[in-house]
């Protein structure tokens, strides 16, 4: 279903369900209830926004451009001290710049995977942690993963990307320069890694992620570039608080909002999104980290 024929009520009640603990048959319910005049009924909106994500996949697992596997890395002080992570890296002997992608609210989606590929084959090692892999990983639904995900400590979730990150910088394929990328709760973290890993990170690049508190970003020393949707009226409350803060403190950054978009704009699985903005912010992505990242040396 076009995006453009789904009621902005839908849109609205999808959100809710994403960052609730509204169930499935709730959402249906709900959308059900909403009355539409002529074409289809809320229910069928509300359905065609669930995720395809075998239609979506843009990078193929078996592209020859890129290898990738399972990895294992230990994590002290996150939720079980050992994590598991999806790694992708380019064909070649490297060492590569580095990214760490960091996933929703829901575990490590298909989508997510995608993403780490996508880096891959523009030449960056990819690490893409699952905070559900103390729970055996991600389940295969994004229901069950939300579920699943909620029942984590928050700040223990953190600190397991974290450690990710310090993995990644670490490994022998990594040049020693790390960034990293994350979507909704993915963006939270990835502004929560700027502030605590310090020069240790080169870039930040959060998706419509909740911002840090103002008192935290002086410690902030990555480039940070921020990429917010239009009609994102959670995340974007403190979009000018972190601005300011950014600028007061010297902090390298850039922020480009995407008009017409919605929160999830970049997630090609559902309707919510937007092709030509999408494009232009994983562009703008791309070439920061390429900027950035490049040339690095193991320490």
């Amino acid at each position: 279903m076009n995006k453009d024929k789904i009621d902005p009520r839908v849109f609205k009640l999808y959100d809710e369900y994403c960052h609730s603990d509204m169930g499935r048959r709730e959402f249906f319910k709900r959308a059900g209830a909403i009355s539409v005049v002529g074409g289809a009924s809320g229910l069928a909106m509300a359905q065609a926004l669930l995720p395809d994500y075998a239609s979506a996949q843009t990078i193929s697992f078996n592209d020859k451009r890129i290898k990738a596997t399972y990895v294992k890395y230990e994590s002290p002080g996150g939720i079980s001290g050992k994590m598991e992570g999806y790694m992708v890296q380019p064909r070649g002997e490297g060492p590569f710049p580095s990214v760490l992608v960091v996933h929703e609210n829901r575990g490590l989606n298909p989508y997510i995977k995608d993403v780490a590929r996508r880096l891959a084959a523009e030449g960056f090692l990819a690490l893409a942690p699952d905070a559900l892999s103390p729970l055996g990983g991600y389940p295969g639904n994004d229901d069950d993963g939300r579920t699943m995900q909620r029942t984590l400590d928050r700040a223990k979730i953190k600190i397991d990307m974290k450690n990710g990150a310090e993995f990644l910088k670490s490994h022998p394929l990594s040049n020693g320069n790390v960034g990293v990328t994350g979507f909704c709760f993915g963006g939270e973290v990835t502004n929560y890694l700027a502030v605590e890993l310090g020069s240790d990170l080169k870039v930040a690049v959060p998706f419509y992620g909740s911002s840090p508190a103002p008192e935290d970003v002086s410690k902030i020393k990555a480039v940070v570039m921020v990429q917010y949707a239009e009609d994102d009226r959670r995340v974007n409350a403190k979009r000018e608080e972190y601005r300011k803060a950014l600028q007061a403190n010297n902090v390298t950054f850039e922020m480009h909002t995407y008009p017409g978009t919605k929160h999830g704009f970049h997630n090609n699985s559902t309707p919510r999104y937007n092709e030509p903005a999408a494009k232009l912010a994983w562009e703008r992505t791309i070439a920061v980290f390429k900027k950035h990242l490049a040339g690095g040396t193991k320490r």
